[in-house]
């Protein structure tokens, strides 16, 4: 087919609606999707830092829930911004599996807190591999674009 009558097919189809979704308002939701309770997480972390400081498994406890509420809101602004996305997306999954290793792996064998643990286990193991498909995807589109 020419593209003339590609152009027309589109048109007639709504394809052209779609990619042109696709190419810019998906990517756009999609990010602030993902980002926006990474941004709530961080905001958590100074809200009631005292009351996380307890479950932090290495010395000075405040400190790392602070130092981690900076992580995830810088986390957040970089997938949504774009802004060193594919730096942030993987300090996000490097955040979320030391989450799942040393905070709900652990929590597994307790009985009254087995099933939240693991629950917090397995969304902290998706939204790592969703931070790492970002990072893929911030990857791709600099490839394309330089």
């Amino acid at each position: 087919m020419t593209t003339r009558t590609n152009s027309a097919l589109e048109s007639a189809s709504g394809a052209g609606v779609r990619h042109g979704l696709e190419a810019g308002l998906v990517p756009l939701a999609a990010r602030g999707l993902f980002a926006l309770p990474f941004a709530l997480f961080g905001l958590f972390h100074f809200v009631g830092a005292e009351a996380m400081a307890g479950m932090v498994p290495v010395p000075g406890g405040l400190f790392w829930v602070y130092f981690t509420g900076v992580a995830l809101l810088a986390g957040s602004a970089g997938i949504l911004t774009g802004i060193l996305g594919k730096w942030a997306a993987y300090g996000l999954a490097a955040l979320m599996v030391l989450f799942a290793l040393t905070i709900h792996l652990p929590g597994l064998g307790d009985p009254n807190m087995g099933q939240l643990s693991m629950i917090s286990l397995l969304k902290d193991l998706a939204l790592g591999g969703g931070a790492l498909a970002f990072a893929a995807m911030f990857s791709a589109k600099r490839a394309t674009a330089g």
